[in-house]
């Protein structure tokens, strides 16, 4: 069975209630339930982990070797500026595929630049909840292809 871990970075513990004309009506659980439920019709297990603490993710991270087969993140904030996600990023062989509920590339200047991005396997940004879906999906299509392989 595939193991796949969520993990949100800083501030989307406050979802649905955080600027939702951004970021949208959801909360952080609802958007949880919904990839749990998608994950055991594909038959894969689905972890959760948010934390507003960088060093935290970075430990994370570093811990999914050997444990997961893939990573969805949301980097959040961090993912303009954190250097340390992306060297644990591409320490370890883990596929992570980045997710933004907001179009980062619509929104201000200082966010149009993700660090991470030359060193996770695509980007998933712009439908809301549906980012973390679109990835999700993106995994079973993947692990379709390798399985053919």
């Amino acid at each position: 069975m595939p193991k796949i871990l969520v993990l949100h970075g800083p501030n989307l513990n406050l979802l649905g209630r955080r600027e939702p004309e951004i970021y949208g009506a959801l909360t952080l659980e609802d958007i949880n339930e919904t990839l749990r439920k998608r994950a055991e019709e594909m038959g894969a297990a689905i972890d959760f982990r948010q934390s507003n603490h960088e060093g935290t993710l970075v430990d994370v991270i570093q811990g999914a070797e050997g444990e997961y087969d893939f990573i969805i993140l949301n980097a959040a904030a961090f993912t303009h500026y954190s250097v340390a996600l992306r060297d644990a990023i591409s320490a370890i062989s883990v596929p992570v595929i980045e997710v933004h509920l907001s179009n980062i590339h619509k929104r201000e200047e200082f966010r149009h630049k993700s660090v991470i991005a030359p060193v996770v396997m695509g980007q998933v940004v712009g439908f809301g909840a549906e980012s973390y879906l679109g990835a999700l999906e993106i995994i079973f299509l993947k692990m379709k292809v390798e399985a053919r392989r």
